[in-house]
Parts: C-alpha cells; structure tokens; sequence
C-alpha cells in the first residue's frame, strides 16, 4: 500500500461527491422557482439510493468476478463488502475499500445526471425506483463492461478477466465518457419519449429562475472534476498530473466554443451558455484525458462546445423535450470526446495510443465506436423498458394539477423561496418574526 495514492484517491473520491450537490445547483437554477427543491432532491435521492445498492451488491456486480465472457459480472462475490475490509485486500497500490469508494461516487453521479431531462414533471418515489432498477440492470453491468480491466499474475497471465469494452474490445476511456456519459444520456431520451413534454413546452418560456445558482453549480462540478479525471489514476503520479491539466485545458477550450457559437448565432454569449460550455468540455475530456497531449485536449473540448451548443438546439427541431439538455450536453459530448481519441490520441500521452492524426490509422476510432454505440444501444433499451415499466405500475409523471401549480408543493409540501417574509404595510421586510418598521420605530423612541 502507498499512503500517498492512497490519500489522492480517498481526496477524489471526496471530489467526485461533490460534484452530485454541484450538479444540483445547476439543474435547480436551471429549473422555475416552483420546480428547484424537487429537481435538488432527485440528486440527493441518487446519492442515497446507489450508496446502498453500491455497498450491498454494486461493486461486486461491476467489479466481482467475471461470469459472461466480460459482460456480467457475480453480484453475490463482495455482497455487503464481505472479504474486502482487511488490510491486505488492495486494488494496486490502494486499500479495495478506498477503490470501493471512489467507484461508488461515480455510480451515484450518473443516475443523478440523467434527473435533469425529466425536471418538472417526474414524480419523487417512481424516480427512486427508476434509480434503484436502472443502476441495478444499466449502470452496473455498463460500468463493468468499461472499468473492470483483467486482473494478472506477476508473468502476465490474466487471471481475473474484465470487462470486454475494457479489455477485449481494447476501447479507451479513462474515466467515463461511455460509462457514464453516453450512458446517462441515451437514457434521458429514452425517460423523455417514455414521460412526454412539459405542459405549455415550447410555446411556453421557461427560462431559468436562477442563473447565479447555475454557475455555482458549474463551478462545483469543475472543481470536483479534478477528482473524476485525476482520481481516475489511482495514483499521485505522472498520468493523474496529465490529466489534470487536460481536463483544465479541454473545458476551458469548449467554454469558449460555445460562446463562439452564441455569438455568432445569437448576436450574445449567455452565462447560461458559459455555464453549459464548462460541463460540455468536462463531459468531452472525461474519456479522452489520459490519451491525449494538451493541444489535443484542446482541440478536444473546443470541438465538443461547439458541437453540443448546436447539438441542444435539436430538441426544438426534432420534437422532444430534453429540460436541461441532458441528451445534448451528456450524450453529444460524450459520444465526440470517445470518439475524437480515435482522431486526436498521441502516444507520448499516458494512453501511449496513436489515433489518425499522430499516423494510428482508423484502428482506435473504429474500437472508440463500436464501444460507444454498443453503451448507447444497450442504455437506450433497456432505460425505455425500465421507465415504461414504471409508469405502468406506479405512475411516473406527476398529475397536470401539480405540474401547473408547482411540482415542489405537490411532492415536497416546500417551496424554495417563502415570499410571504417579503411584504407587510409600507414593504416592511419581515423576518423571523422581528418587523424591521418596530425595530426603527423603538430606535426612535
């Protein structure tokens, strides 16, 4: 065991939690005022619901020994975590349980991003029901498919196979722009055919109540990113500072992407579009961070803003109703950053591939694609099975009544903001029962 990679993991594992309440604050700045507690408690509802399937099957169905040639893996091997808590139980150089963790954080994210496709319509207890079946029957056999790489013996020999995407197929993705990305975003089309569109949408505006929340929220998401890309080393080492920089670079890039096509398209860039182009560069660059140069990564992310600035205008032409542009952030970036490895990959990066570009022929592009659509494929099915199962049994949407007057007061009984402290005669502010006019009317007497 090293205590140094051992910190930088259990550090990114923190990161990478983070980064759930961030994406929080983006969609629920993203949403009306009357949708923003609702769209917050579908985040927090995947952090506790995944936290305990990881915990009692998860990671032993995404990291247990391989039963289906690499697509399946024993759920029962760690069930609850059995064998894996003792000190000689490591995963490289790291204790298993510190990988447990930093896996777990990955798992609740993507259940969590797949939330804003659906925002003002979907009801709290079939969400977490979605969350729990999906996570069990996508995301876990997915997440084993990409990141369970071939445990072997000191000669070589594997021992322990993997995933296929991983190692038969031989695709690349550091840290998950198929696993999770890909896979977040085929399913928020699959739960936006299966729920319908908004009331009123597009006729309607529904703008974003607001804007300050969402760039915290992107913030967030961008500071805790670190952990996602770099944690992905598993180790305080060269490939982790490789990555850290590209994902730097690549977001910054697509940010500025996307402002260009605002420009260009709107006459303005938007904050609301610098906020988005943030998460479009963090989604591009998640899989492409450890196979491309600097340059490369910037090539990466500028391409991917713009490409998913284009790509979230699509809903209005094609007819379905992406709320926070879920499919066309997460899905569009995640596809481009997969597959531009295959273009933009250079062997003097930790990944030590060459795609067309650096003279690797289309040899990488075509494994880039045959793992991104297969997730896709797969992901697109079966979330279009399990959202439809849900609604038939429980009802997933919420009634039109509620949806009008305001999803937060029918599911939550709350509402984010108590105007009725704002107001009184002469609008007086009264708060916690003290009236700002006694108050001045004593400091007078």
């Amino acid at each position: 065991m090293n205590q140094g990679d051992t910190a930088w993991v259990l550090i990114s594992a923190a990161l990478v939690l983070l980064m759930t309440p961030g994406l929080a604050f983006f969609y629920g700045g993203m949403v009306r005022a009357k949708s923003v507690l609702n769209m917050l408690m579908m985040s927090i509802g995947s952090m506790a619901v995944v936290g305990v399937l990881w915990v009692l099957f998860g990671y032993s169905f995404t990291f247990g020994k391989d039963v289906a040639g690499g697509w399946l893996a024993d759920p029962t091997e760690f069930f609850g975590l059995d064998g894996l808590l003792s000190p000689e139980s490591l995963s490289g150089t790291i204790p298993t349980t510190a990988f447990v963790a930093f896996q777990a954080m990955f798992a609740i994210i993507t259940v969590a991003l797949i939330s804003g496709a659906v925002a003002d319509r979907a009801r709290f207890g079939p969400w977490l029901l979605f969350t729990a079946l999906w996570v069990t029957v996508v995301y876990f056999p997915v997440a084993h498919w990409v990141f369970d790489f071939d445990g072997k013996d000191a000669d070589g020999n594997v021992i322990d196979p993997g995933g296929w995407i991983a190692n038969q197929l031989a695709a690349i993705d550091f840290a998950g722009g198929t696993a999770v990305h890909i896979n977040a975003g085929a399913a928020a089309l699959a739960l936006v055919l299966v729920l319908g569109k908004r009331r009123g949408w597009p006729k309607e505006p529904m703008k974003p109540h607001n804007l300050p929340l969402v760039v915290l929220g992107a913030g967030l998401l961008w500071f805790g990113w670190f952990g996602f890309n770099a944690g992905s080393a598993l180790a305080a080492n060269t490939t982790a500072a490789v990555t850290f920089v590209n994902t730097l670079v690549a977001t910054a890039a697509a940010t500025l992407g996307w402002l260009l096509v605002e420009r260009i398209r709107d006459g303005k860039p938007t904050t609301l579009g610098a906020a988005s182009g943030i998460v479009a560069g963090l989604v591009a660059i998640t899989p492409a961070c450890s196979a491309v140069t600097p340059l490369g990564a910037i090539a990466v992310g500028a391409i991917a803003g713009v490409l998913c600035a284009l790509a979230v205008s699509l809903k209005y032409k094609l007819g379905y109703d992406d709320s926070l542009d879920v499919v066309g952030v997460h899905l569009v970036g995640g596809l481009a950053g997969t597959l531009l490895i295959g273009l933009f990959a250079s062997e003097t990066a930790p990944a030590k591939v060459n795609g067309l570009f650096y003279g690797g022929g289309f040899d990488q592009l075509g494994k880039q694609a045959v793992g991104a659509f297969a997730v896709l494929a797969y992901s697109f099915v079966l979330s279009l099975l399990i959202a439809f199962l849900v609604k038939v049994t429980v009802g997933f949407r919420v009634d039109p009544e509620a949806e009008v007057q305001g999803i937060d007061e029918a599911e939550h009984a709350e509402s984010a903001y108590e105007f009725a402290t704002f107001g009184g005669r002469g609008g007086a502010f009264k708060s916690a029962g003290t009236s700002t006019t006694a108050s001045l009317e004593e400091s007078k007497a």
